[in-house]
């Protein structure tokens, strides 16, 4: 298929409405460009969403750390300078949550709903789109943000249109456990190094014995099975659970089970290993396992994680389960305005980039959106600053150097320009100072 003049007449089309679609759309409509938001749910569900809500968080609730000083605090920082729109509701939807922007996810997914729902310049269709060949052959904008769990026919559409099968991995999501029948003679509640309140988080404290009993089950336990014909590709900064029990006998406890600035109040000293449970909603009726992704059959989950201190008598309200992602090869396809190099209508956005998780999806989403008002007005689409954290992103992407493109999220790596050895407090300062130079070019760039 060849590449046709862009038709501004026509109101661009969005095609997924998840983080970065809704942020695109609600990004234009700030612009005042109407736009067309396409949503399969709830006529065709996927394999890991439980609801229509558009902006369902599937595998987590917790948007990472406000901290500027971190790399995910960095970007909110940015992304406030910008406008980011789904960043100021989940700000109305926090949880205690420490140091970490955690959300009730349902209140979150309603208030993006009703939101776009309500904004006149969004018209949203409840219909599977298979059709991206035939709309790029009108002249029509197309932003595809479905991210990793693209339907079938339009995986094959786009797979076509690339002429390559693009790139998979498997990622799976955490139990939600229900309050009720949690033993606090057990469990404690306190913050990591007593960081945010000392409720935010309940924690599930190991002996040693308890860990390696808890281990062998995890080992032994029945999984799901992948596709027959698939590798087992895993997300490395996302693993299940039992993935990394087989890793060694100390890995959990280095990960999700780390008990360091955690004191047990029954013994006054550091528990062997303990599980997180975070707040899921604001009446604290759930709570999430952290870092708790799992294939474990849905049996095997009731049996194995009742073996956690404390915990014995819980009911799992909603199972952890393992999806396949898919994702293009992005240094081979794609600009870094977010474009399709041969196909400059289509705009790519979202985790379908291989940027993974829930603030490189809306990132991308922002910036999809301003890019294609730029586009809709006659303007160049914007690259954002290399020193910026979008730059950063946008350079890591498309860079050609990749052995292999894995899905990555946000981090400090991708600054290029930052020297390998320099103390981490000079190391924020520096990159605060250089971000700041970069968001004023920013704002100046997109009208903000």
């Amino acid at each position: 298929m060849q590449a046709v003049p862009l038709d501004r007449s026509l109101p661009p089309l969005i095609i997924g409405g998840g983080l970065s679609g809704c942020e695109a759309a609600l990004q234009l409509s700030a612009r005042g460009i109407a736009s067309e938001l396409w949503e399969m749910r709830p006529a065709v569900m996927t394999e890991a969403h439980v609801s229509e809500g558009l902006a369902e968080l599937v595998c987590s609730n917790s948007f990472k750390s406000e901290d500027p000083v971190r790399a995910q605090g960095l970007l909110k920082l940015e992304l406030d300078k910008l406008g980011c729109r789904l960043l100021q509701i989940a700000r109305e939807c926090r949880l205690p949550g420490g140091a970490a922007l955690v959300l009730d996810r349902e209140q979150f997914s309603a208030k993006v709903t009703n939101t776009i729902e309500a904004d006149p310049l969004v018209t949203l269709r409840r219909e599977r789109f298979e059709d991206l060949q035939a709309q790029l052959a009108t002249g029509r904008l197309v932003i595809l943000a479905t991210g990793p769990l693209t339907s079938d026919g339009l995986w094959q559409q786009l797979s076509e249109l690339l002429g390559d099968g693009g790139c998979y991995f498997y990622d799976a999501t955490s139990p939600v456990i229900s309050t009720k029948g949690i033993n606090h003679d057990v469990v404690f509640s306190q913050s990591r190094y007593d960081k945010g309140g000392g409720d935010d988080y309940l924690n599930c404290p190991f002996e040693k014995d308890e860990y390696e009993a808890f281990r062998a089950a995890l080992l032994a336990a029945e999984v799901y099975p992948i596709n027959a014909a698939d590798k087992y590709l895993l997300f490395e900064g996302c693993l299940p659970i039992e993935e990394l029990a087989n890793r060694g006998e100390g890995t959990m406890r280095h990960g999700c089970l780390k008990p360091k600035g955690l004191v047990d109040p029954r013994t006054g000293r550091m528990p062997y290993a303990a599980v997180q449970l975070r707040w899921e909603d604001a009446f604290q009726n759930a709570m999430s396992l952290v870092g708790f992704q799992t294939r474990l059959r849905f049996g095997e989950q009731d049996r194995v994680f009742a073996m956690i201190p404390g915990l014995e008598q819980v009911k799992i309200m909603r199972y952890g389960r393992m999806h396949r992602n898919s994702y293009v090869e992005a240094p081979k396809v794609m600009l870094p305005t977010l474009q399709v190099r041969e196909h400059p209508n289509l705009i790519i956005t979202g985790q379908l980039t291989g940027l993974e998780g829930y603030m490189s999806a809306i990132s991308t989403g922002l910036l999809a959106g301003i890019n294609a008002s730029r586009l809709l007005s006659g303007n160049e689409p914007q690259i954002p600053p290399e020193k910026s954290c979008l730059g950063a992103m946008m350079q890591f992407m498309v860079n050609p150097g990749h052995k292999e493109y894995r899905p990555t999220a946000f981090q400090y790596g991708m600054l290029k320009w930052l020297p390998e050895k320099v103390r981490r407090d000079r190391k924020a300062d520096l990159i605060r100072s250089e971000a700041e130079n970069a968001w004023l070019e920013m704002e100046l760039l997109v009208g903000r």
